[in-house]
């Protein structure tokens, strides 16, 4: 994949379980390229969603790059699972490990270890300014542009002030982190999100709710 191509990642969050084989077949008949993949523990946040068998299961039937986002108390624990079931890309919330950066670190490392990619993710509150010191670390920032847990919120523009940071540090430092953002992404708002500076865009509602293969072609356009 080139840098910083645009990549869409339709979140299964939103998918319509009563139809999964005709949506996941307009998936893979669309130009997504990813598949994102929230896993909830009910105690991070207030859901609980998809265990690693899951995963298993769609990356056999989608074989798309799986970008699997914890929203988890202990990603330590859970992030080499997942990688073992077929996580391509492995993102972690910094507030599970008390946004301490050498926790953060070590768990970067491991996953890199592991043969995935390594990225985290930050709660709406959380000040992303706070991790320049691991962006070298970093394949991937997910900003969170609602409150994480639920689909089908409404976007949170204050938030592209975190994207425009990341995007302005990855310039100036010559980096390649990708910069992810989830959450509230539709025909408008996707707009917003790239002129901040994104490169990948994660739609669930949007996508899986209309024509999945005409959503996605236009949020490419």
């Amino acid at each position: 994949m080139e840098k910083n191509e645009l990549v869409i990642a339709p979140s299964i969050l939103s998918l319509d379980y009563g139809h999964v084989d005709e949506q996941l077949k307009a998936l893979m008949d669309s130009k997504a390229k990813w598949l994102h993949f929230d896993v909830m523990d009910g105690h991070f946040v207030p859901n609980l969603t998809f265990g690693p068998d899951i995963l298993r299961g769609f990356k056999k039937a989608a074989p798309l790059f799986m970008d699997v986002h914890l929203m988890v108390d202990d990603p330590a624990f859970f992030a080499p699972i997942f990688i073992q079931n077929g996580a391509d890309l492995i993102t972690f919330h910094t507030e599970a490990l008390n946004n301490d950066p050498s926790r953060i670190k070590a768990l970067l490392q491991k996953i890199h270890e592991l043969g995935a990619q390594a990225g985290i993710s930050v709660k709406p509150k959380t000040n992303i300014e706070q991790f320049a010191s691991l962006l070298n670390d970093l394949d991937l920032v997910l900003v969170m542009s609602v409150e994480p847990g639920f689909g089908g919120q409404s976007f949170m523009e204050d938030q592209l002030d975190k994207v425009r940071w990341l995007y302005d540090a990855r310039k100036a430092q010559d980096l390649g982190y990708r910069i992810e953002i989830d959450g509230g992404i539709n025909a408008s708002t996707y707009k917003k999100a790239l002129l901040a500076g994104c490169d990948t865009l994660v739609a669930g509602s949007y996508v899986f709710k209309n024509d999945i293969i005409k959503s996605i072609e236009g949020l490419l356009e």
